[in-house]
């Protein structure tokens, strides 16, 4: 965009061009929020965007009355470098084609906003270095959290703060399973089939429920949080297929909710950095246990800020597009502006791997119930160093199960615990394995 054009040529600021990649769910949205409230947003921003050209799939699908077939195409490469758009959207997912197109957009000078978690997780730093050589903006504040501002609060807000740990629920669809088993007591399989007839989840939901999705956010948040250079395949992930409603009986119980936490923390003093993905007990008096159905949240501490969590609508279309759209508006302003653009050079940091990290941890064992069985169990966990906080018996007949948190461990020398375990006679079965959040009681 030139001044000429930036100076702007209505009321309202400056008339911005946008050109979209992708016209699903998202990009729909983004369409009906800014053709439908042009002068609202113009008044509000002092920037009049005009979506002028959308890249589409099906030129025949069916569309909103207000996009004129004038203004879609086949061709995403066009409008991503076209004279006359001035910021692009990336809404097509996926790496490729993307990737390319995202990299062709910044080398023909235009600002790219993407809700792309998948690419920006696995290949933000190649992003960064091509916005970085054109001086223009890249952001993604719809990639991780919809409608909540994550991104903007870690990247601004907070880039002066020294943050410890970043923990987050960021699928709504796994929170909407676990709320409902332990709302309505309704197992794994029905509340996964209920969340995909309200539309919470995918008819193939496996990114979502074996964590994948969680992943890829908690990388983002992590590079940012700590300026590190983490990539999705950085991650330690576990989903929630394994989790049972006599789990989450045992952890109401004990004062706990299950929940799939994001966790991305600075381990020790020596940098490194460990993130993970997994199902957890997290006390009922923690802000994020009371996080219930679709909606994410994420807390984070810091040094100076103490605690702080942001909450809100996690995906949807319209939530997602409203983010969208907040990154469009400040790539227009500083494209308007002229000002320069910085993106601080990732730091490369000692990924931990999840074996060093600590922490407390659930678990069940199923054992025949004769007298010494407690005693050779509570061998092979001394024989390991890892001390057991609290234990209870179950009756099943013939066998009991036993219920155990431990105190703070770390997860090598559990693991190495439950290799014994299995070499126990009287151990039948090892069942559930939850980390605990939370400072220890």
């Amino acid at each position: 965009m030139t001044e000429r054009e930036a100076s702007g040529s209505r009321a309202g600021g400056p008339v911005v061009r946008v050109g979209v990649l992708g016209c699903g769910n998202v990009g729909g949205e983004l369409v009906e929020l800014v053709d439908g409230d042009a002068e609202g947003i113009a008044a509000r921003s002092g920037v009049r965007l005009q979506i002028v050209r959308v890249a589409v799939r099906n030129l025949a699908k069916p569309r909103s009355a207000t996009l004129a077939p004038a203004r879609l195409t086949h061709d995403a490469h066009a409008v991503a470098t076209a004279d006359d758009v001035d910021v692009v959207v990336e809404l097509i997912g996926g790496i490729e084609p993307a990737r390319t197109l995202i990299v062709d957009a910044l080398k023909a000078g235009k600002p790219v906003v993407t809700a792309n978690k998948e690419l920006v997780a696995n290949c933000g730093a190649e992003l960064y270095a091509a916005a970085e050589a054109a001086g223009r903006e890249l952001l993604f504040e719809a990639a991780v959290g919809g409608a909540i501002p994550l991104v903007r609060a870690l990247r601004v807000s907070l880039a002066g703060e020294r943050v410890r740990r970043v923990t987050g629920i960021v699928n709504g669809t796994t929170n909407y399973v676990l709320s409902r088993m332990s709302e309505e007591r309704i197992d794994y399989g029905a509340a996964l089939r209920e969340a995909q007839s309200l539309g919470y989840a995918e008819r193939d939901p496996t990114a979502d429920v074996e964590g994948y999705d969680a992943s890829a956010k908690a990388a983002i948040l992590a590079s940012i949080a700590f300026n590190a250079d983490v990539v999705a395949g950085d991650v330690y992930r576990e989903g929630i297929e394994r989790i049972e409603v006599a789990d989450i009986d045992v952890a109401h119980r004990l004062g706990y909710e299950v929940k799939l936490l994001a966790v991305a923390e600075r381990a020790g003093d020596s940098g490194a950095v460990g993130v993970r993905v997994h199902p957890a007990m997290v006390p009922k008096g923690h802000p994020l246990a009371g996080v219930r159905g679709p909606f994410n949240a994420v807390f984070v501490e810091g040094d100076a800020i103490g605690e702080l969590m942001l909450y809100g609508r996690g995906a949807g279309g319209k939530p997602t597009a409203s983010a969208v759209l907040g990154d469009v508006l400040d790539a227009a302003r500083s494209l308007a502006s002229g000002a320069a653009v910085h993106f601080p050079a990732r730091e490369h940091v000692e990924i931990r791997a999840i074996d060093e990290l600590e922490a407390q941890y659930y678990l069940t064992i199923d054992v025949v119930d004769r007298p010494g069985v407690l005693a050779a169990v509570a061998a092979v966990f001394g024989e390991h160093g890892v001390s057991i906080r609290s234990m209870e018996q179950v009756d099943l007949g013939p066998e009991a199960r036993l219920v155990l948190i431990t105190h703070r461990a770390r997860e090598a020398d559990v693991q190495a615990t439950l290799a014994g375990l299995r070499a126990v006679d009287a151990v039948e079965r090892i069942g559930q394995l939850l980390r605990v959040v939370g400072p220890e009681a």
